[in-house]
């Protein structure tokens, strides 16, 4: 598989995660792996479904319960919590994370860094 194609398909699988994380949040509580299926309506095997849950699974995107025979899925945190694995995935497959840090800290709007200073004081305070 040449470079391009292996990107193309960790793209495919991301918006895959995506939509999935997506429909658990529109669902407002446990799920089963079929009723994910059906609710993308995209004509994704069952199969596919469950594979990208164990991929969140293993992420920890998402929790599962065993109910019956099956399991019932929920999404591991609200959509920023989402958002900020997200962000920490993008950043952890960077190879030099001060420069990504840099350079999206420089392209903050001044509210938004004014923001990041107070929260990184805060922690730093109940470090």
């Amino acid at each position: 598989m040449t470079e391009p194609d292996a990107h193309r398909r960790r793209r495919a699988h991301g918006a895959l995660e995506t939509r999935v994380l997506a429909a658990l949040h529109e669902a407002g509580g446990p799920v089963t792996a079929g009723w994910v299926q059906e609710h993308l309506a995209a004509g994704l095997a069952y199969t596919t479904v469950m594979t990208v849950l164990g991929r969140l699974l293993a992420k920890k995107a998402v929790t599962r319960r065993r109910e019956g025979r099956s399991f019932v899925w929920l999404p591991a945190a609200d959509e920023a919590g989402l958002a900020a694995l997200k962000m920490r995935r993008v950043l952890d497959g960077e190879q030099d994370r001060r420069a990504v840090l840099a350079s999206f800290i420089t392209a903050l709007p001044e509210g938004d860094e004014r923001l990041l200073r107070e929260l990184l004081e805060h922690t730093e305070g109940d470090g």
